[in-house]
């Protein structure tokens, strides 16, 4: 753990969930380059991988096969949250596809709603930023990421057929904040894979930000890049790769911009 290392905050960590129910949307990227860029910046940085398909994990270095601990044995078994650290300068809680039984096995369970909630609790004050990467789904793992979360950060594919399900997404964060965690907030949405190129792109651009901007900060949209995909499979963020690409600024200004979040 840090000990305390890192830039000081009187404000208590920041837990942002980064959902979309929509598969390929960048959420995995996203989240592996603000939590590098909040980093930066000074912050004691967690990120939480509860997809089981644990792309996080791996864009992180590590192998899921391998792991012994994970998030499942934090939120099924209830026992401490795994934290692999400092790995370019974050440290992650990571997963693997044990992940995939965690919602049945949870359908039972006792306070289920609120196990991915406590197990962060005894780790809370250690950081800064926690942010999860949650599952392309609505389902229980997404669930219990947004009741565990102060705030929700939507990436959002420039394309009219991603930005149509958006509606399904806020009524579960309405769902979430009407009894379970009323002090969730929208951290904003975050346009990704966008070309301006392409009249579609820009054309789904401007409806999401005429149509979100009263529910939440639209960011700048992050262009569409085969960077991003090199760079994961260099398994490090995009700023240590390739640390002059254009979007290393944007993420910059996005990360600057969750520093006012209460």
């Amino acid at each position: 753990m840090y000990n305390g290392a890192g830039k000081q905050n009187s404000l208590m960590s920041r837990i942002i969930a980064v959902f979309n129910q929509a598969g390929g949307v960048a959420k995995t990227t996203l989240t592996q380059n603000l939590g590098y860029q909040l980093a930066q910046l000074g912050h004691r940085v967690l990120l939480i991988d509860i997809d089981p398909q644990a792309s996080l994990t791996i864009f992180m270095g590590l192998v899921p096969r391998q792991l012994e601990q994970t998030v499942h044995n934090a939120i099924v078994e209830e026992q401490p949250l795994p934290i692999v650290e400092k790995i370019h300068g974050m440290d992650l809680a990571p997963a693997n596809i044990s992940l995939s039984t965690a919602e049945m096995q949870l359908v039972n369970a006792s306070m289920r709603d609120f196990r991915l909630k406590e197990a962060i609790e005894p780790i809370q004050e250690d950081y800064d930023f926690i942010l999860i990467d949650c599952p392309p789904s609505l389902g229980l793992l997404s669930y219990i990421s947004l009741v565990a979360a102060t705030h929700v950060l939507v990436p959002l594919e420039t394309h009219f057929k991603a930005f149509e399900g958006t509606g399904e997404l806020l009524k579960t964060v309405a769902t979430v904040r009407n009894k379970p965690n009323r002090k969730l907030q929208i951290a904003g949405f975050v346009p990704t894979k966008y070309d301006a190129r392409n009249s579609q792109d820009t054309r789904t651009l401007a409806a999401i930000t005429e149509q979100l901007a009263g529910a939440g900060t639209v960011f700048a949209p992050i262009p569409r890049s085969t960077a991003f995909v090199d760079a994961s499979e260099e398994r490090m963020p995009l700023a240590v790769y390739e640390p002059k690409h254009p979007s290393v600024q944007i993420l910059k200004k996005i990360a600057v911009s969750l520093e006012s979040l209460q």
